[in-house]
C-alpha cells in the first residue's frame, strides 16, 4: 500500500524515479533573479519621464556649470577662506587656537550663547504646541476613528439614520485632514511674515509659525499612526461599550505614544534649524545675529553664529537620538 506522504506519479518506461521537491532549485545566482524580476511599463515610464523633467530643468534654467569655476569665483573662495573668515582683531597678530577660542568665547558671552538659547528655548516652545495641537486633530483626521461607530466593521446593512451619522463624521474627517494639509503647505517663513505684521517684532511670529506648520505635519503622521494600530484589542473595547473618548484614552493614546513621540522629535531637530532662519526676520536668536553679521560683512563672526547654530542642532539630533533609540527599545 502506498503511503500518502508519497507522491502517486506514473512512471513510462525508461523514466527515472522523480521526487516531486527535486524540481525546485535550492540556490539561484544573482543573474537569474535579475532575469526574472517583476517588471513594470508604469515604473519605466515614471523613470523616463523624470530624466526628461530633470534634462528640461537643467536646459530651461539656464544653468551654466563654467560659470562656477571661474578664476573670479576662485578669488573669492580663497579670500573668503583665509582673510575673511579670520577674526578682525587677529588679522594683525598670531592666530592660534588658544587665541581664536578666547575671541570666540567673548563673541558667545557678548551674544552667541544668548540667541542659542533663544533659539532652543523657540524650538522647544513651538514643538510642544505643535505636539498638542496635532494630537487633538489626529483623532479626526483618522479614517477609523473618525466614523459614527469607531473601529468596527462597516454594516452595509444599516439604517438611513446611522448612514447619516456615517457621512457626517466622513465629512468631519475629510475638513480635518484638509486643514492639515492647508497647515503643512504654507513654509514656515511665509507664516511668520504674516505673523510678523500682527504680533511685532518678537518672538511668537517665529514660534507661532513653527507651530502652525509642524502641526500640520505631526497630525498627518499621528493620524496615520492611529489607522495603523491593530484594531483587535479597539474592537473589544468597542463591544465592551467603551466610549470613543474611553477608546482614545485607554488604548489610542498608549499603543501609539512611542510612534507619536518618534515623530515628534524629528520634527523637533528640524524645529530647531528652522529657528535659526526666521530668527533673521529681527527675532533676537541666532539667526538674528547671522544676519547682522552678513549686512555689515563680518563674515568672522557671521562664520562663528553658523557654527553655534550647527553645535545646537548637534546636540538637538543626539537628544533626539538617545530618546528615540529608547523607544524603539521600549516599544
Amino acid at each position: 500500500m502506498t503511503s500518502p506522504r508519497e507522491p502517486h506519479a506514473v512512471l513510462r518506461d525508461g523514466d527515472a524515479p522523480r521526487n516531486s521537491f527535486a524540481d525546485v532549485p535550492l540556490r539561484r545566482s544573482p543573474e537569474e533573479l535579475w532575469r526574472e524580476r517583476p517588471r513594470s511599463r508604469f515604473v519605466r515610464f515614471t523613470l523616463l519621464a523624470l530624466a526628461l523633467l530633470v534634462a528640461y530643468s537643467w536646459f530651461a534654467g539656464d544653468i551654466q556649470v563654467d560659470d562656477l569655476f571661474t578664476a573670479r569665483r576662485r578669488e573669492n573662495l580663497e579670500r573668503f577662506l583665509t582673510v575673511d573668515v579670520r577674526p578682525y582683531e587677529l588679522r594683525d597678530a598670531e592666530w592660534t587656537i588658544g587665541s581664536y577660542a578666547r575671541w570666540a568665547w567673548d563673541l558667545g558671552l557678548d551674544r552667541g550663547f544668548q540667541g542659542a538659547v533663544a533659539t532652543l528655548g523657540m524650538s522647544i516652545l513651538a514643538i510642544t504646541l505643535a505636539a498638542l495641537a496635532a494630537a487633538g486633530l489626529a483623532l479626526f483626521a483618522s479614517r477609523t476613528a473618525a466614523t459614527a461607530r469607531p473601529f468596527e466593521a462597516r454594516d452595509r446593512t444599516a439604517s438611513n439614520a446611522v448612514r447619516g451619522r456615517e457621512w457626517a463624521w466622513r465629512a468631519v474627517a475629510s475638513t480635518v485632514r484638509g486643514l492639515l494639509v492647508f497647515l503643512r503647505a504654507i513654509p514656515e517663513y511665509v507664516w511668520a511674515f504674516l505673523l510678523l505684521a500682527m504680533l511685532g517684532a518678537t518672538a511668537w511670529p517665529a514660534i507661532l509659525a513653527l507651530a502652525i506648520h509642524n502641526s500640520g505635519i505631526l497630525g498627518k503622521l499621528g493620524a496615520e499612526t492611529v489607522e495603523n494600530l491593530d484594531p483587535r484589542s479597539l474592537r473589544a473595547l468597542r463591544g465592551l461599550g467603551a466610549t470613543r473618548g474611553r477608546i482614545a484614552i485607554a488604548a489610542i493614546f498608549p499603543l501609539s505614544l512611542s510612534r507619536y513621540l518618534l515623530y515628534v522629535f524629528y520634527r523637533f531637530e528640524t524645529c530647531v534649524r528652522e529657528a535659526t532662519v526666521l530668527g533673521m526676520l529681527g527675532v533676537v536668536s541666532l539667526g538674528y545675529w547671522i544676519q547682522d553679521a552678513r549686512s555689515r560683512q563680518f563674515y568672522d563672526q557671521m562664520v562663528l553664529f553658523v557654527g553655534f547654530g550647527a553645535g545646537i542642532v548637534l546636540c538637538a539630533d543626539l537628544f533626539s537620538s538617545f530618546v528615540r533609540a529608547k523607544l524603539r527599545k521600549a516599544g
